[in-house]
């Protein structure tokens, strides 16, 4: 049925991703009248449609394998394991499925409006819609929250209408494991999908320009998961920067330029570019709004999220870094809340970030390479797993727990952690920065045994003194 010609909404709200749906859903608690529009079919945005969802579901995979190989090490011998990768992408769709159903039902429960249309500013209370029959609507809106999220970035070199150069999407289908795969970018996208792939039987290169693995996380955190993924991948190549592709019949070759000025060319079955993304904000008719970009093309906002244009709002990635799905979902929380007149602000200090390796790596707050920089006196306090317990029972004592403590009050500043599940143990390291907790706060609450969650007590400890399992000199 053709989509009326004029619509009138309280409130719309632009991509149905993990900011836009959350603010939708939180508009209509307030009493708003709300419509969602979405340029794609179904809802959940780039982290459940090609993101955060389906790669978490295929690294649980990748860490399942990377067990049956290690269990040797415990008395367990598995056979090498048979993979379906048709199985794998319907049991991936399944669970994608099942999330999207979800966000759907809770739209129909709210009242909440969902429109399936592409949505363009006509003028600060107009949009136009592109409905996926070709025909075209107009919204008019008394406010309007932009939440059109991000895509790859793919640099002109790098464009090649082959599926064999692929980007984390395309990455994502699963199409085929390739024998040999180059992974261009040492960032979080280009290690997850690495490791998935070297766990189901590719042989991985992964190229980085800079001088380390994810340029920017704490280099503490780092070194074990560098030293693990270099027995996975078949190499890593720092201070490498690739200068060509050239798409053949019989494979991808991959130009290498080293730091020694040397260039090499190897051969690929399949290429992935996870070199970072943009912000989604050309091609929306802001440029008929107050709305402002800024030099990388995110939209300006205030720290309630409204943009220079009074009646529009902007969360998630197309509002800055860091380009998190948690942090759209707060600036989500905000953003309503600010539009329904109440005290907002998104101040966080805390922004957790994960990389979910194998080992994992989480960190929030405070860095110590940030302190360096601020030129910040701060306390380092690190306590290894192979003081723990529980690591010792799971094999996994290659990771540590950090933390960076203001020296005279002795406040939480910044948590890191690097080992298995570190993406679960820094919640509550988010909370102690937060709360201004200090490290004592940490020490004195009695944590259950054996567990992880002990080291970050542990870490605390050794801030005040001693810790348990771990002695410094005096």
């Amino acid at each position: 049925m053709a989509a009326p010609d004029l619509v009138e909404t309280e409130l719309v709200v632009i991509g149905a991703g993990p900011g836009g749906y959350p603010a939708a859903f939180a508009a209509a608690d307030h009493g708003m009248q709300v419509t969602l529009v979405n340029a794609d079919p179904k809802p959940g945005g780039v982290c459940l449609q090609r993101g955060c969802i389906p790669s978490k579901a295929l690294l649980h995979v990748a860490k399942l394998i990377q067990e049956t190989r290690e269990a040797r090490h415990w008395g367990l011998t598995f056979t090498p394991p048979k993979i379906d990768l048709a199985a794998l992408r319907t049991w991936k769709s399944q669970v994608i499925g099942q999330l999207v159903g979800g966000i759907e039902t809770l739209c129909k429960m709210r009242g909440v409006s969902l429109i399936s249309a592409f949505a363009s500013f006509v003028d600060s209370n107009t949009v136009e819609l592109k409905h996926p029959d070709g025909h075209t609507s107009r919204l008019r809106f008394k406010h309007a929250i932009l939440a059109t999220g991000s895509s790859p970035a793919v640099p002109p070199i790098f464009r090649k209408d082959d599926p064999r150069v692929m980007d984390s999407t395309g990455a994502l289908e699963l199409e085929s494991v390739p024998p040999r795969l180059l992974v261009v970018g040492g960032g979080y996208i280009g290690l997850e999908m690495g490791s998935v792939y070297a766990a189901l039987g590719s042989k991985v290169v992964v190229v980085e320009m800079t001088a380390g693995l994810l340029p920017g996380a704490d280099r503490d955190l780092v070194r074990p998961l560098q030293k693990r993924l270099e027995g996975l991948f078949e190499s890593i190549m720092l201070n490498t920067r690739v200068e060509s592709l050239d798409v053949k019949r019989g494979g991808v070759a991959a130009k290498l330029a080293m730091a020694d000025g040397k260039s090499v060319e190897e051969k690929f079955d399949k290429v992935l570019i996870a070199i970072g993304r943009r912000p989604n904000s050309q091609g929306l008719g802001l440029e008929n709004t107050k709305v402002q970009l800024d030099a990388k093309g995110f939209v300006v906002v205030d720290d309630q999220r409204r943009t220079a244009d009074p009646a529009i709002f902007a969360i998630g990635d197309v509002a800055g870094e860091p380009m998190l799905a948690h942090k759209a979902t707060r600036e989500a929380k905000v953003a309503v809340e600010a539009l329904a007149g109440e005290p907002a602000a998104f101040d966080n200090i805390a922004i957790p970030a994960v990389v979910f390796t194998d080992p994992e790596i989480a960190w929030c707050g405070l860095t110590e390479t940030q302190a360096k920089a601020e030129n910040r006196e701060v306390t380092i306090a690190r306590f290894p797993w192979a003081a723990s317990g529980r690591a010792q029972t799971l094999d996994r004592t290659e990771g540590m727990t950090k933390l960076i403590v203001e020296p005279k009050t002795e406040r939480v500043l910044g948590v890191g952690i690097v080992g298995a599940g570190a993406g679960e143990l820094i919640a509550e390291g988010v909370l102690a920065v937060e709360t201004a907790a200090v490290a004592r706060d940490l020490a004195d609450s009695i944590h259950p045994h054996p567990t992880l969650t002990e080291t970050l007590m542990e870490a605390a400890e050794s801030v005040l003194g001693q810790a348990t399992h771990l002695y410094k000199k005096k």
